[in-house]
């Protein structure tokens, strides 16, 4: 019985090289000691700003103000440093790594100033 032709049809999963992989295990450990820490400013300093292009979220003050306390509750915070991170690349082929919590994705992406939190939403 040959599998081969069956497999071949399947979707490719998108793999991180190496070198990715470790610049990503590299920023996740602070930015999971920084949520260990409670500590929103070293989180919005890894944050992609404006915060989802949103222009009321455009700098750290108001990302702190409006992001973190309903986005990094304590039970997300735990979630984010215990969740394992997923690689892929998104249709504009960016690589980007996603954390899944209940009904929320924290979406990590790589950009030209290294990896950075770039958005969160729902879990569909």
């Amino acid at each position: 019985m040959n599998l081969a032709p069956a497999a071949a049809g399947a979707p490719k999963q998108a793999v991180a090289s190496p070198a990715l992989q470790k610049e990503f295990d590299g920023f996740i450990e602070k930015f999971r000691a920084a949520l260990k820490a409670n500590d929103s400013a070293a989180v919005a300093s890894m944050t992609r700003l404006p915060f989802m292009n949103d222009s009321a979220i455009r700098d750290a003050a108001q990302f702190r103000a409006k992001t973190y306390p309903t986005s990094f509750t304590a039970k997300n915070r735990a979630c984010i440093q215990r969740g394992k991170a997923v690689y892929d690349r998104d249709q504009e082929n960016n690589d980007n790594y996603f954390v899944f919590c209940g009904d929320l994705i924290f979406v990590f992406t790589k950009t030209p100033a290294g990896f950075l939190f770039t958005d969160v939403g729902a879990n569909d």
